[in-house]
């Protein structure tokens, strides 16, 4: 066999995973699975050793490698598994030489390979030829985060915050649009901290701009998840270029401020709120998603209620809802628990006022001419996000696609020509 990767957790790990799957390549490595882990939750961590387990009953004789985020937090635990052969830090593990021992049966003293993330202070521009099976293409512009948010045990997972020069970025999303992708998606832990330790210190928003400006081929730019109290001025600018598309992520995590206080976060609830509204005056079309811990240690029933109405507030319609995991060492694990069926229950409440304010949405959209980026036959994105389903186009098109009912996922349509 060749090399398989498997992927858990956020879409850094989606870029990281193709860029692992080359490096290992070039090292000579083959007959291998590359389990790229998450450490946001325990859960995470559970099905990343049941990821193994399962693969190495599916491929005995290939070498199983655990790498990510918890396989640099908890790296023994991952050793200690029969089943893998090699654990690589997240600092090593874009690095062809990390993979070579595995190729020349070189004696290691420990299977674990683990370095200090927090000693690491550079990020480099890994080049990719883009994303396989994929429209769209994964840029990473930052790694590591700086803050030490209450739950969090991410940072000891990527190390400090770093950032990719913005020449480097912007050359590689020139050369993903000489390949074909129409759009690309600027990723990283925390990216609206880019840039304080480049020469300049530029921001996101910079970035952004620079972007767009330098690659006037590209149809499509969008940004993940940002931190919405870094925001900075650049940013909103950058929102009303209609090439930037009006879908942004926030990392939310409550809408309720003394929870937001126990998580150590920088922002209040009034805060998240005032940058929506912002954005929205820029960007009328602008749609908002968020990251929300339900059953936060301490979180009463009128806390969870401010947030559950800040997702009707401010219309979120894309909500990563998932109940409060005890990370340990964190300490937010040390303080009083909330029962993990009240976490679940709120968390299923969120998903739904999310779906509630998602199906607005879509009904507001009918009938309406709508961009859409086919991603597989029959199946587009719309610059907001919402799936459509459009009979007889091929992936990779961009068309203009007149909406014309509801499907299961999301919206119906039917193509008029390629959008302009």
């Amino acid at each position: 066999m060749a090399i398989e990767t498997l992927t858990f957790g956020c879409r850094l790990n989606a870029y990281e995973g193709e860029v692992m799957k080359a490096e290992a390549e070039k090292a000579g490595l083959d007959n291998a699975v590359i389990i790229n882990t998450c450490a946001v939750t325990a859960e995470a961590v559970r099905q990343a050793k049941q990821a193994v387990r399962k693969a190495r009953r599916d491929n005995p004789q290939a070498r199983i490698i655990v790498t990510g985020c918890a396989a640099q937090t908890e790296a023994r635990s991952f050793g200690d598994m029969d089943e893998v052969d090699l654990v690589i830090g997240n600092a090593d593990k874009l690095k062809a030489e990390s993979y070579k021992p595995m190729v020349f049966g070189t004696p290691l003293n420990d299977k674990v390979q683990v370095n200090d993330i927090m000693s690491v202070r550079e990020t480099a521009g890994h080049l990719i030829e883009g994303m396989d099976g994929r429209t769209r293409a994964f840029v990473q512009v930052q790694n590591g985060c700086d803050h030490r948010c209450t739950f969090c045990i991410i940072p000891f997972g990527r190390g400090p915050s770093r950032s990719v020069p913005m020449g480097l970025v912007v050359e590689q999303i020139k050369k993903l649009v000489a390949n074909g992708y129409k759009e690309v998606v600027l990723t990283g832990v925390d990216i609206t901290s880019y840039g304080p330790d480049l020469p300049g210190a530029p921001t996101l928003g910079k970035l952004t701009q620079s972007i767009l400006k330098h690659v006037p081929d590209l149809p499509r730019l969008r940004i993940s998840s940002i931190d919405s109290i870094e925001a900075d001025p650049a940013l909103y600018e950058a929102v009303t270029d209609m090439r930037l598309m009006p879908h942004l992520h926030l990392s939310l995590q409550s809408g309720d401020d003394m929870i937001l206080k126990r998580m150590k976060r920088r922002h209040l609830r009034a805060d998240a709120l005032a940058v929506v509204e912002k954005l929205r005056a820029l960007r009328p079309d602008m749609v908002f998603g968020a990251d929300i811990i339900a059953g936060f240690p301490t979180e009463t029933d009128s806390m969870f209620e401010n947030s559950l109405r800040f997702i009707r507030e401010a219309k979120l319609t894309y909500i990563h809802a998932f109940p409060y995991s005890p990370r340990p060492g964190t300490p937010a694990a040390r303080m009083p628990q909330v029962s993990k069926v009240i976490a679940r229950k709120r968390a299923a409440l969120l998903r739904e006022a999310g779906e509630s304010e998602f199906t607005a949405l879509c009904a507001a959209r009918l009938g309406r001419t709508e961009n859409v980026l086919v991603e597989r036959d029959g199946l587009g994105r719309t610059e907001q996000f919402v799936p459509v389903s459009v009979a007889g186009t091929q992936a990779g098109e961009l068309l203009s696609v007149r909406i014309t009912g509801l499907s299961k996922d999301g919206l119906a349509g039917e193509a008029l020509r390629a959008a302009a």
